[in-house]
Formats: structure tokens, sequence, C-alpha cells
């Protein structure tokens, strides 16, 4: 037989989503009639707006005409809307020709670690999203699951607590090939200052990594003076790649489409260009996202599309606002809610896991335990503001009970 690829078996035993799924279907197995309430996946729950919509069902009903069908797009994307991403995100800050639409910022992340290999060295934020530690077990970028210290042997965790504002500590870190790491973040909620980002590239540049910047939650940033990009920080185009997602944005979670910006002039240790590398990797195993998706975005990013996107993403900070106050009413230490639909609260005397627990067999409301995010969420529930208004309410209501 085939043997298998030996970094899978370095895996945990659950993904953390599944697992979290897993637990709320074992209570329903319990008590059929309990009525749970979702705070913990970060999954859109508000429709699509019509600008949207509108653009799908054309661009859908298109493709049955002789004028209207299209097989095939470019692997890159379409360029009006590489044109849109670029002139809305990142105005004087990168071109059409950078950007890469795909089906999302997840697949992209994936699709990033073929360009290094399994030699790569890497760094992520702690606590962080886990398909960045995950994906680079997966490439063979790290050695075996340290379960004393709850890590991967041969990944540098920057740890992220309260107690240095959410941002590591890069004079006592060691170098490493790639920095992922995501402003807003999530889990923490935590926006980075630009004095915090200038640091991070002054890092990278010195050190000459690679920055895999996630800028998933740009536009819940409601400080106007926090960068919403990497490419706002002098120098950043020189040593970082920024993915970004419709997913939060448009509501986009299950329609799928996000951009990865890698610029021209960010340059191998050898010289050649990686942005000649990414477009040989989106033309090799990537076929180009839908182009019934791409046109419904075309649309979005005009004056009334993003509008309507803002109004949506108002929506859902009002969620959290809601949501920030009854876990203070708790008395619970927390953090996010403000620039991002994250709210991170510090559960003292038990572990994440024991807290999830206890507030979905109790409250019926299902949370994420912080430490599937990395080591430093150990004692942290991150709270998501995704949801329908009369949930959140329910919801909020049951925690202050």
């Amino acid at each position: 037989m085939v043997e298998r690829n030996k970094n899978m078996a370095k895996l945990q035993a659950g993904y953390l989503f599944p697992e979290i799924s897993r637990r709320k279907n074992a209570l329903l197995k319990k008590n059929p009639d309990a009525k749970i309430i979702s705070l913990g996946i970060g999954n859109t729950t508000e429709p699509l707006s019509p600008c949207i919509t509108n653009a799908l069902r054309d661009a859908a009903e298109g493709l049955g005409t002789h004028e209207g069908y299209s097989g095939y797009g470019d692997e890159q994307g379409l360029a009006e809307l590489r044109g849109k991403i670029a002139d809305t995100f990142y105005p004087k800050l990168a071109s059409a020709e950078e950007v890469f639409v795909s089906d999302g910022a997840k697949c992209d992340i994936g699709r990033i670690q073929l360009m290094f290999g399994s030699s790569a060295t890497v760094a992520v934020q702690d606590p962080a999203y886990p398909v960045y530690v995950d994906g680079s077990v997966m490439m063979g970028q790290t050695d075996n699951y340290n379960p004393l210290q709850k890590q991967f042997d041969g990944i540098t965790y920057l740890a992220c607590s309260p107690e240095n504002n959410f941002f590591p500590g890069l004079e006592s870190t060691s170098r490493t090939d790639l920095i992922y790491f995501c402003s807003p973040n999530n889990p923490t909620g935590a926006a980075s200052a630009r004095d915090q980002l200038t640091q991070l590239v002054d890092f990278a540049k010195k050190n000459k990594s690679i920055i895999i910047f996630d800028s998933a939650y740009r536009d819940f940033i409601r400080d106007k003076g926090l960068p919403r990009s990497i490419f706002e920080i002098d120098g950043a185009r020189e040593v970082a790649i920024e993915v970004g997602s419709f997913s939060k944005l448009l509501g986009f979670t299950g329609v799928r489409l996000g951009w990865t910006v890698v610029p021209k002039g960010l340059k191998f240790d050898d010289g050649h260009p990686v942005i000649k590398d990414w477009n040989r990797v989106m033309t090799t195993i990537f076929n180009g996202a839908s182009n019934i998706v791409q046109t419904g975005v075309c649309n979005a990013l005009t004056e009334q599309g993003l509008r309507e996107m803002h109004a949506t993403i108002d929506f859902y900070m009002e969620n959290a606002r809601l949501i920030k106050d009854a876990v203070t009413s708790l008395g619970y230490e927390n953090y996010g809610g403000v620039n991002s639909p994250y709210i991170w609260a510090r559960v003292p005397g038990k572990s994440s896991w024991d807290a999830f627990e206890e507030i979905l067999e109790e409250k019926h409301v299902v949370t994420t335990p912080g430490s599937g995010f990395g080591p430093a969420g150990e004692g942290f529930l991150r709270f998501s503001a995704f949801g329908h208004r009369e949930d959140v309410e329910e919801a909020v209501k049951r925690l202050k009970e």
C-alpha cells in the first residue's frame, strides 16, 4: 500500500471547529429540545446585499445565452475585479497586476506555502487562526507536537497577550523565513497600531523574512488611526504578502472569494521575484475563481455596494457591542469587540475547554475555546459577533442570567 504522508500524523486529533460541532451534537443527543445559540464559529448570518444578489442573478442568467456565456477565465482573476480591489483597498499601495483573485484566504494561505517548501522556518502569532500552524505541519515545516508545551517543535510562537498589548516581543525573537500575522487578529480581536506594524516590518527587513499578513477583518476597524493594510507601512512592499477575504466583508463564507497581493519588488534570496512563482502556483493548481462570483463582487465594489457592505459590518459590530457588554457584566476581563467582531475573554481558574463546556451545558451557548488557537489562548474564550440579532440578544440574556 501507499505510505501515508507522515506530516498528517503529526496533526492533533481534531481540527478546532469540527471538535466544537462534535460537542454541540453530543449535547443535542442528550437534550434534543435544547435551543443552542452559536457565538462560536465565525460564520456570517445576514443575507447578501442587493448589489451582490442582482449581479449574481444577471451573471448566472447570462451564462444561458451565447452573448453572456464564459468558459475559463484568467487564473489571476477578472481584470476588472483586480483593478477594483487595488483601487478600493490599496490606492497608491498596490497595482492591479499584483492582485490575484482566489476562492478564499484560507485556500491561499495553504497554496502560499508551496512556494517555500518544507525547509522554510515559520513564526506565527500565538494565539492565531489554526490554518497557519496546521498548514505548516502538513507541509512538513515542523517537528512533532510537544504535549507539555502544547505546541509544535520547529514553529516559533509569538506570544500575544494582554500583558504585551497583543504584540510580540520581537527583540527576543529568533529569525524565521516566514512570519504569519493577522490584524485585526482572530481570535483576540486586537488591531495592531502603526508603530507596532512598523516594528514588524523593520524586523522582517533586518532578518530578510517574509510576512504573510492576513487582513480578513480589515474593514471592521473603527479607529481611523489604525492601519488596515501592511502596505500602509513604509518598506512593507519589500517584505510582505497580504491575503484578503470577502467572507466577512460581504458575507461570502459560503460563496467563496478572496485575494492575495504580491508586490513586484518582493524577491527570494536569489533575486527571483516572488510574484512570478505565485503566478506559477495559481496557474498550475488553480483554474480561477467563479466568473459569476467575481462579477457579483465587481458590483459590490461600487459606491452603493460599499455602502451596503459597511451597513452589514455595522450590524455585526453592534452585535459585538452587545456581547462585550454581557461578557463584561459577568466580570470577565475581555478584549476586542471594538475594531473586530471577536471578543476575547479570560476565564480565570478554568481551562478553555472546561469554560466552553460549562457555558454550553448551562446556557446552551457555543463559544470557542481559546486553547484551540495556540498555547497562549489557554484560559480564554472567543465570542463571535456573527449571528442574527434576535439570537445574539437571547444569548446575551442567558449569559447575564
